[in-house]
């Protein structure tokens, strides 16, 4: 009786699964980067290729596809190879690395009220510098001017950025810039609507919600999980988040709507990769391969992430 409620478990938690992939399209190469960036990262950032194939075969993705994805990701910089005796391993290069710890900041860690950044391309606005900063999310006030919230700060050194508001330093310090920006709030709101489409920052937010709200009931109803099943459910929590997280400007909350999706997918997001990290991480200490040795459960980073995924879920 008790093998037969288990395997009627089991099946729920593959049900959750399998609704999941009909709903999110996945690519092998994207899959494999949000791998990388939830297990593999703040592990070292080292895996057997044995373990990609399988991770990707559970959610539906062929070994030819992650074969070629793999070759592309190394031709793209983002990963090198080697061989131990008959295994191949995949690293992360330094240079991922780096992106992949940016992106960890966007997705685990608490965001910090931020102001403006107004940056001056120079007489000659031709150049990459602006479609960079575009990409970051800035928009374009003129032909040589972007605007944009001060998280995305550039790094090159020829671009004249003035900061304003929070974190800025207007008048005599901080207080003031803030002050400042809190008293033009109806009208920032305004000019983010005159700028950003909003509307689809909402709507990849709304979809990601619609997708996972389910699972927190399913959570609540006490459907079991396999370890394997957790770390798969983990995987696509995070492979649909990154996909809004990192498309949104992240724009100061003063100039949001009071209900927007964004917290509310932040919260889910939270309160769901916590919920389904403890058989997961089990998953990953007990099976994937580093070298000889087995990945460990938890690392410094993944307890880190964890901390601060609890403060947002709590609204600390």
């Amino acid at each position: 009786m008790s093998d037969a409620r288990g395997s009627s478990a089991d099946r729920n938690g593959e049900a959750l699964v399998s609704r999941l992939l009909d709903t999110l399209p996945l690519r092998s190469g994207g899959f494999i980067v949000t791998l990388y960036g939830d297990v593999v990262e703040p592990r070292g950032g080292r895996l057997w290729m044995g373990n990609i194939v399988e991770i990707c075969r559970m959610v539906g993705i062929s070994e030819t596809l992650v074969r070629t994805a793999v070759s592309r990701l190394v031709a793209a910089g983002q990963l090198t190879g080697e061989r131990q005796g008959r295994r191949s391993f995949y690293q992360l290069t330094e240079a991922a690395r780096r992106e992949f710890l940016s992106a960890a900041r966007t997705l685990f860690a608490p965001q910090a009220e931020v102001g403006w950044l107004f940056v001056w391309l120079g007489p000659d606005p031709a150049g990459e510098a602006g479609p960079a900063l575009e990409r970051e999310g800035f928009v374009r006030l003129g032909p040589q001017w972007l605007l944009g919230p001060a998280r995305h700060r550039p790094a090159d050194p020829s671009l004249v950025v003035f900061e304003v508001g929070q974190g800025g330093s207007q008048g005599d310090g901080q207080g003031d810039g803030q002050a400042a920006s809190q008293a033009a709030g109806p009208r920032l709101r305004d000019l983010v609507a005159a700028h950003w489409d909003l509307s689809a920052f909402d709507a990849a937010y709304a979809a990601f919600l619609a997708a996972f709200a389910g699972i927190a009931d399913a959570l609540d109803a006490g459907t079991h999980l396999s370890d394997a099943e957790a770390l798969q459910l983990r995987l696509l929590l995070v492979h649909a988040y990154r996909h809004a997280a990192l498309r949104d400007a992240r724009l100061p909350a003063a100039t949001l709507p009071a209900d927007w999706s964004g917290h509310r997918a932040r919260r889910l997001f939270a309160d769901l990769y916590l919920r389904l990290s403890p058989a997961a991480d089990r998953h990953v200490g007990r099976h994937l391969l580093a070298g000889d040795d087995l990945l460990p459960a938890q690392t410094a980073e993944t307890l880190a992430r964890a901390a601060s995924l609890a403060r947002i879920r709590d609204g600390a």
